[in-house]
């Protein structure tokens, strides 16, 4: 189960064509294929990576 205080991205766009600061985020919130998902803390950190990549990732709240 989950924390209160998580979110869930998921990769659901390809990272082909990605700018390279754009595939370092996906990689630092553990995305690297297409369908992964990561379980992450809701925080101002991880906020702002999902919204460099919001265009490729999909976010729940956990």
């Amino acid at each position: 189960m989950a924390k209160a205080n998580t979110v869930e991205v998921k990769l659901t766009k390809s990272l082909i064509g990605s700018k390279k600061d754009q595939i370092a985020t996906a990689y630092s919130l553990g995305l690297h294929k297409i369908g992964d998902v990561s379980t992450q803390p809701d925080n101002a950190a991880t906020q702002g990576k999902i919204t460099k990549i919001s265009h490729l990732v999909t976010v729940t709240k956990a």
